[in-house]
């Protein structure tokens, strides 16, 4: 990670949500193979992991993958590979209520690697969990708010899943 520009102080994007669960439930998806896979990824995209070490310092490797033929043709049509590696570090880790992932940005043609970070804060409210995340924006204004489409996207399927209350 030498290479990459290291996360600065910079702005952030704020994406909340509220789910019928438990904080175990929403915790496991962040920090094991199983959860991860379960919804990670926008929509028509999936993630494989390789590797998922939750703990301070510990990697996160995986693979982005487009998971229909239509989003294969389409990425083939931006010049783009039907997957890309992903490598992440649990920055911080504070079981059931923190996380910090630092994202290496590495697969964007034409601009040199940069880390973002994915802060996450679960609080339990009763039969509740109330998630927040702030997402690092991105070395554009166009790429963040394709960042923040993105995530809302793969939100949607814990929205499915746990019902967004």
């Amino acid at each position: 990670m030498n290479s990459a520009v290291k996360a600065q102080a910079r702005s952030k994007v704020r994406v909340e949500r509220t789910y019928r669960a438990t904080l175990r439930e929403v915790w496991d998806l962040w920090t094991t193979r199983e959860g991860f896979e379960s919804w990670w990824g926008p929509r028509n995209f999936r993630a494989a992991v390789a590797e998922l070490d939750a703990r301070p310092g510990g990697t996160l490797r995986y693979e982005m993958i487009a998971a229909t033929p239509e989003m294969v043709r389409a990425m083939a049509e931006v010049g783009r590979p039907p997957s890309h590696a992903v490598i992440s570090t649990f920055a911080e880790l504070r079981p059931m209520t923190r996380l910090v992932l630092r994202n290496v940005i590495d697969f964007l043609p034409g601009v040199p690697p940069y880390e973002a970070d994915i802060e996450v804060e679960l609080t339990e409210l009763g039969d509740r969990v109330k998630m927040v995340v702030l997402l690092d924006t991105m070395h554009s204004p166009e790429f963040t708010e394709m960042q923040k489409e993105g995530f809302t996207s793969q939100l949607s399927k814990l929205d499915e899943r746990f019902g967004a209350a």
